[in-house]
């Protein structure tokens, strides 16, 4: 059968997180004679040429490839593209993972398109993703109708006739920013790109020891050289005008300003950061006219000016500035509406832990000359703020604290002008946002794990995320849990920051169902009625399982879930004649068509006397032995510090 897909891995010493990796390959949808893992070690000098050629011993579709070490990656994957079989070359690193069904979507994606190139959505786990880029799938998508310069690393996959028909190879050697080179060239090449949204194709993770190749410290002149040779290749195959420049825009932002605003430059060593912005100024004054910084947001347009006007030490000024800028965003409201959970929400920045304030009146006046002060760049930055407030929008996302895979959800927002002091006033943005956890993930169910719930907020030229909160509850429940869309969903506040958060399908004290009663219960004939702390949006079929003494003889009741007012009535028809001897404990299985269902107990027994079903207490079970030792011991040890205490006084 012909290989659909090679999967090229350039190896270095990844040690025990190239697992991860090889994990995910084993479990790929795609059967393993349709595509082909193709390792290829560089020289590497712990564990892994063994544990490789121990894997290629066992599993068919793979290959090992050793070769003395080059420096970088682009010779190990130019290697791996000459050894490869496939239709279609997918690059993945040694230490990320792909999702289990990424090699079948993006293939077929692919074919269903007629791509030569397919970005799938990214995930971060430590280190950032483009996040634009993947609001939506772009079947058709450019340079000029998607975000594509967003992403540049190349984890994707490329048709291989496309590769060959252009002649397209990584740089080789000890070098940076290969991967700018090779993406950027497929992109303004390429027939055809797509862009897959709507699953998680690629888990970029950030190792414990920092030692990704793009987290080590780099050498100026030899970095910003190898970014050189990226503005080669956009002028080779565009033309100067608008398009050029909006290209040019990426690198100027993402590889120079950023270095040189906020945090990140006040983090750099004084020596280094002087060696990157003299190397960072030669490439902006020799490479970019004014139209390509006249397109940033206005706190990027100041940093860039004074890049040009050689003005560090206002530039380290402006970013102690800029660096106490955060969003804040507080909850206004959680609840459940028809099987969907409503989030109320307002957000603004705020500066030095009090609400940002700006001038009652903007202006959208450009940057044409460098701000004379960083008081007159402060005052400029914030009359754009004012003046761009009608673009101003707020999302919210989901991101799963296990994978951080993330998915906007809907807001239906407005802004509001708010006075503040001095004549200024506060731009506020107040919504509500809409989680159905039948179609939270693009269009599918949630997965069971815990969510966690961030506002993203674009205003006054930033863009900047924050999580929904805090609130005094912390550890508590937002509101019941909800059934629905197939999933048990409970919003609670965290117990550390007391930020919102979603547990689905993994909760269990969380529920409440102790809260019940005996008296609660009714039973009528063979028909028994609960009520229970579950939110609901129509009729829910569920399971009881009844289960005789410590582990006996069990049963699975079909029920339903009512919504009767606040909570849900669970009604199920019992089989008398089947509930005999001693009493039966009762677990409510709440989505029992989850992929992982779970039953959780509820705090009575039935047992069945002379034909009569009736309900019997049951008492938490006592803590181990082991526990209660722990319990005395604290109790003891707090007795004992109070002693301590009373004496010093």
């Amino acid at each position: 059968m012909p290989v659909k897909v090679s999967v090229v891995i350039p190896v270095y010493n990844p040690g025990n997180y190239i697992e991860d990796c090889i994990a995910s390959l084993r479990r790929q949808s795609l059967p393993p004679e349709e595509f082909e893992a193709i390792f290829v070690d560089d020289g590497s000098t712990d564990g892994t040429p063994a544990r490789l050629d121990a894997l290629a011993a066992e599993v068919a579709n793979v290959t090992v490839i050793h070769q003395e070490a080059s420096g970088w990656s682009g010779k190990p994957r130019n290697v791996g593209i000459a050894s490869s079989q496939g239709e279609f070359v997918m690059f993945v690193d040694n230490d990320d993972y792909l999702g289990d069904e990424a090699l079948e979507r993006m293939y077929d994606y692919a074919v269903a398109n007629g791509a030569d190139l397919v970005v799938g959505k990214m995930a971060g786990k430590g280190r950032g993703v483009p996040v634009e880029l993947f609001r939506r799938n772009h079947p058709r998508a450019t340079v000029d109708n998607a975000p594509l310069i967003d992403s540049l690393t190349p984890h994707k996959m490329f048709r291989r006739a496309f590769l060959d028909r252009i002649g397209l190879r990584f740089p080789e050697g000890r070098r940076r920013l290969e991967d700018h080179v090779f993406v950027t060239e497929a992109y303004l090449r390429a027939d055809n790109i797509s862009v897959l949204s709507d699953y998680v194709c690629y888990y970029h993770l950030k190792r414990d020891d920092a030692s990704n190749a793009g987290f080590q410290r780099f050498d100026p002149v030899g970095y910003f050289a190898n970014l050189r040779e990226a503005l080669d290749v956009v002028e080779k195959y565009t033309e100067p005008g608008p398009g050029r420049d909006r290209l040019f825009r990426r690198w100027l932002r993402n590889e120079m300003v950023e270095r040189m605003r906020g945090r990140r430059l006040l983090a750099a060593p004084e020596d280094y950061r002087k060696e990157l912005f003299t190397e960072i100024r030669g490439v902006a004054v020799e490479r970019f006219g004014p139209g390509v910084a006249a397109g940033l947001q206005p706190t990027q347009q100041v940093v860039a000016a004074l890049i040009a006007d050689d003005r560090l030490d206002d530039l380290v000024a402006f970013a102690e500035w800029e660096a106490s800028v955060v969003s804040r965003a507080e909850p206004d409201g959680v609840e459940w509406d028809g099987g969907v959970l409503r989030v109320g929400l307002s957000a603004e920045l705020a500066s030095r832990g009090t609400p940002m304030t700006f001038p009652a009146e903007g202006s959208a006046a450009p940057l044409t000359t460098p701000p004379a002060s960083v008081e007159e760049a402060v005052d400029w930055v914030g009359a754009q703020g004012v003046a761009g407030f009608e673009r101003a929008t707020v999302d919210l996302l989901l991101r799963k604290r296990a994978s951080s895979a993330q998915y906007f959800q809907p807001v239906e927002f407005t802004r509001e002008t708010v006075p503040g002091a001095d004549g200024r006033v506060r731009l506020v943005l107040r919504g509500t946002a809409a989680l159905d956890p039948a179609t939270a993930a693009d269009g599918s169910p949630l997965d069971a794990g815990l969510w966690d719930v961030f506002v993203r907020v674009k205003l006054g030229g930033w863009t900047k995320e924050s999580r929904l909160g805090p609130v005094p509850l912390k550890g508590r429940t937002a509101t019941d849990a909800g059934v629905a869309g197939g999933r048990v969903v409970l919003p609670y506040w965290t117990t550390k920051e007391g930020t919102l958060a979603l547990d689905v399908d993994t909760a269990s004290k969380r529920l409440a169902l102790g809260r019940v009663t005996c008296d609660e219960v009714t039973i009528t004939g063979d028909r028994v009625e609960v009520p229970v702390p579950f939110h609901v949006p129509g009729d829910t079929p569920v399971l009881l399982k009844l289960t005789r003494g410590s582990g006996g003889a069990s049963a699975k009741v079909p029920g339903t879930l009512r919504p009767q007012g606040s909570t849900a009535l669970l009604e199920a028809e019992l089989p008398v004649a089947d509930l005999t001897g001693a009493p039966w404990q009762v677990a409510l299985s709440p989505a029992p068509d989850a992929p992982e269902p779970r039953s959780h107990p509820l705090p009575f027994a039935l047992r069945v006397k002379a034909g009569r079903v009736q309900v019997v207490t049951v008492r938490p079970p006592r803590p181990a032995a082991g526990k209660r030792l722990v319990r005395r011991a604290r109790r003891l040890a707090g007795r004992l510090v109070a002693g301590l205490r009373a004496r010093r006084r």
